[in-house]
């Protein structure tokens, strides 16, 4: 078994498979932002444990992707364009949802929810990514970074409206879903299908016991859904008309987003 099976195999967990040498470039990428001085990669092998051929294969790929910069002078590497260019990308993103803060805060203190907004991470999931509360005594708090299966809650169902999956597909994928309290497939294709039809949709307590979410798709510029906002209240705070002027006003918000974000 050569170094490198070595590696993957021993990075196999209870949880799954972790391939080492990921693992190991991630911590040689972390280690000299960390440092304020170029390094020998036989000094980064040995203050981080790695072999040390594994840590100049890893520098060297690393290298030719940009991640890192190589002096050939000194035979020391350093963070590379590639890797500041992918930070700032990232910092980019964080800074318009910063310049959309006021908006949210504004619709949360205006209708006494928690103003949500979930992005799509991979194929399955999506990740809450930014959350402000309604300056109320009682009120609901979400921690930013929490996951849900991509098709759950309110924002779930927008998802679901825009994938082309067939009925079969859709049924496994609701099946894994953990329901609060009871709902029956037809009932949430129908709520998937007024979400298509009114680009807003509603989760009254399936999600979550007792809370009840309203969300809306926020689109870039070629239509597609970046991101779904959501008022997230307590189940009989809005009913009848009132949740489906809320909708709207839901509706309203993401549209704002839309043009502020892209």
């Amino acid at each position: 078994m050569d170094t490198t099976q070595e590696d993957e195999t021993a990075g196999r967990s209870s949880s799954g498979v972790t391939v080492k040498p990921v693992v190991n470039a991630v911590r040689i990428l972390r280690f000299l932002t960390e440092t304020d001085t170029p390094e020998r990669a036989a000094d980064i092998a040995r203050q981080l444990s790695i072999n040390p051929s594994t840590c100049f294969n890893i520098l060297r790929t690393l290298a030719a992707e940009d991640m890192v910069a190589f002096d050939p002078a000194s035979k020391t590497y350093s963070p590379g364009l590639g890797l500041a260019k992918l930070v700032g990308h990232l910092v980019t993103q964080g800074q318009r949802l910063d310049i959309a803060r006021p908006l949210l805060q504004q619709f949360a203190a205006r209708f006494h929810v928690t103003v949500t907004l979930w992005r799509q991470m991979g194929y399955d999931r999506i990740v809450l990514v930014s959350s402000e509360a309604s300056p109320t005594d009682l009120r609901i708090d979400m921690a930013i970074g929490q996951r849900l299966p991509i098709f759950m809650g309110a924002s779930g169902r927008l998802f679901a409206a825009e994938v082309d999956l067939d009925p079969t597909a859709m049924r496994a994928a609701f099946d894994k879903i953990r329901w609060a309290r009871p709902l029956e497939f037809d009932e949430y294709c129908q709520q998937v299908q007024f979400a298509k039809e009114h680009q807003w949709a509603i989760d009254d307590g399936y999600f979550s016991a007792g809370i009840m979410a309203i969300a809306a798709p926020v689109r870039d510029r070629a239509g597609a859904i970046s991101f779904a906002v959501s008022a997230v209240m307590f189940r009989g705070q809005y009913i009848g008309a009132d949740a489906d002027k809320l909708g709207g006003e839901v509706r309203k918000l993401a549209d704002k987003l839309s043009n502020l974000l892209f």
